[in-house]
Order: structure tokens, then C-alpha cells, then sequence
């Protein structure tokens, strides 16, 4: 009889820890990663950085075409030098015609020389943003670090043609780390905001320590979709056995051991206590 007493209770004991308890092995380390891509076209001279390489935020990453786009300035500076001076030219021609008698110079005269100075002055101020932009752009063909993080997925090489937006690498932010766990749908009223969690790294490293940060407030219905007269398409069957849904829930890392280095993308054990 005690035996027996004593299975019930391990078997309820069993059930209240795998099935009402608020943890999952279901978790994942995850961190913001930045893709980074250079701002001007052209072909890539150096590359500063190797591979999971932890850079400071200002590092320069590779650099692209510096010589092309220093020619571009001197052409800008010439210009703006050139449409100053016709500015001042057009400015004299002006103010000389004014000051002479109507007998000698006719009003229309007059009203095409000042028409001159006002086009010579937006000529001027085209050029001198055509310099300001040059000058962007140069400074734009050196490629640095926005953040502290480490480089991942390098695939930038000396020689290579960068392309404007086209994504060359992967900073992960070093300062983002943090964790998810996914909950059954069952689970969800034992989560509150800011209850203490515990995670277990799979590696078995020391454990983490944090809170709830935010719980997501949707997940995607794989069941909906749209017929071709944009109607509800709903599928047709429905399983008996309904497995519960996953929700995110996202974790803020509070205190994390000195020498553990954690890796998105790892898998861990969420523990709450609520």
C-alpha cells in the first residue's frame, strides 16, 4: 500500500513539474545583428577585420575606392571655385549697369544683369552641395564599426566590387545578448512581467539570471490564408489532438558569469519563478 502511495505521488509529482510548471527547454540565445554594406560603390582596397573578430564601435571594417572618390572631390572644389568666381563676375556687371545713366544703359539691361546674379548664385550654391556631397562620400569609403560587436559571416575580400546596400558582413552587437523562451499557449497565465527567470545553458555552463522582459502578442495562424477572391481560405479538416501553440517570450540577462561567452543561436532551459 505505501508502495503504491508512494508511486501516485512520484507519478503527481511528475506531472506537476513536466505539464503545469512554468519552463521550457525550448529556448534560444539570441542577440541584434547589424548587416553591414557600404554606402558608396566601388572596388574594396582593404579589409581591416578577419572573421569573429571583436571590434570597438568607430573600427574601420574595409575601406572601397578611396583614390576615385578623392578625384571627385578636387572636381567639386574646381567647380565651386569656378561658379565663385562667375558669381562675383555677375555681381560687378550688375552693380556697374546700375550705376549708369538710363541714356546709356536701357532698364531691360539693367533686369537681365540682376536675372544674372540670381543664376549665378544658384549656380553656386548647386556647387557648393555638389562639394558637400563629395566630400560625404568620400568619408563614406571608409567602412566603420556602428557598435561594439564582434564581425560574423565575413564574405569581403580585397578586390571585390561593393556594390551600394549590398550587405558584406555581420556585426552582432555585443551589448544585445539576450534570451527566448517559447511557452505552450497553456503555460502563458503562470508568466508575469519581470518575474525572475533562470536559464540553463545546453553546454552546461553556469547558469543566467534575468527577468521577463515582454511576452509576444502574436504568432503567425499557419491554418489562414487567402483564396484568389481574397476570402478567408479555412482549412477544411481539424485534428483531434490539438498540440499547444508556442509563444516568445522574451528574457533581459541581469547577471551573466565572467567567463561564459554566450552565442546566438544556442540552445538553453528557461526556468521561471513566478
Amino acid at each position: 500500500m505505501l508502495l503504491l502511495a508512494a508511486a501516485l505521488w512520484m507519478g503527481r509529482s511528475a506531472w506537476d513539474h513536466y505539464m503545469e510548471s512554468a519552463w521550457t527547454r525550448d529556448g534560444r540565445v539570441k542577440a541584434d545583428v547589424i548587416t553591414i554594406s557600404a554606402d558608396v560603390a566601388g572596388t574594396v582596397t582593404e579589409v581591416l577585420v578577419h572573421d569573429n573578430q571583436l571590434v570597438q564601435k568607430g573600427d574601420v571594417l574595409f575601406v572601397v575606392d578611396k583614390a576615385r572618390y578623392e578625384n571627385a572631390l578636387t572636381q567639386s572644389k574646381a567647380m565651386l571655385a569656378s561658379q565663385q568666381v562667375e558669381k562675383g563676375r555677375r555681381a560687378q556687371e550688375a552693380k556697374r549697369r546700375a550705376g549708369l545713366d538710363s541714356s546709356i544703359v536701357s532698364a531691360e539691361s539693367k533686369e537681365t544683369a540682376e536675372a544674372a546674379v540670381g543664376t549665378a548664385s544658384a549656380q553656386y550654391q548647386a556647387a557648393m552641395a555638389a562639394r558637400e556631397l563629395a566630400e560625404l562620400n568620400l568619408e563614406r569609403t571608409v567602412v566603420r564599426a556602428p557598435v561594439t560587436g564582434y564581425v560574423t559571416n565575413l564574405n569581403v575580400h580585397a578586390g571585390d566590387f561593393a556594390a551600394v546596400g549590398a550587405a558584406k558582413l555581420a556585426l552582432i552587437d555585443a551589448n544585445s545578448f539576450y534570451v527566448v523562451g517559447y511557452f505552450e499557449e497553456t503555460k502563458l497565465p503562470l508568466l508575469k512581467l519581470n518575474d525572475k527567470v533562470e536559464v540553463h545553458m545546453m553546454s552546461g555552463a553556469a547558469q543566467l539570471q534575468g527577468h521577463i522582459e515582454s511576452i509576444a502578442r502574436g504568432i503567425t495562424d499557419r491554418d489562414a490564408s487567402l483564396g484568389r477572391e481574397l476570402l478567408a481560405d479555412v482549412n477544411p479538416t481539424f485534428n483531434w489532438v490539438r498540440l499547444a501553440q508556442r509563444v516568445p517570450v522574451r528574457i533581459h540577462i541581469d547577471q551573466k558569469p565572467d567567463n561564459l561567452e554566450l552565442v546566438a543561436g544556442t540552445t538553453c532551459t528557461v526556468v521561471i519563478h513566478g
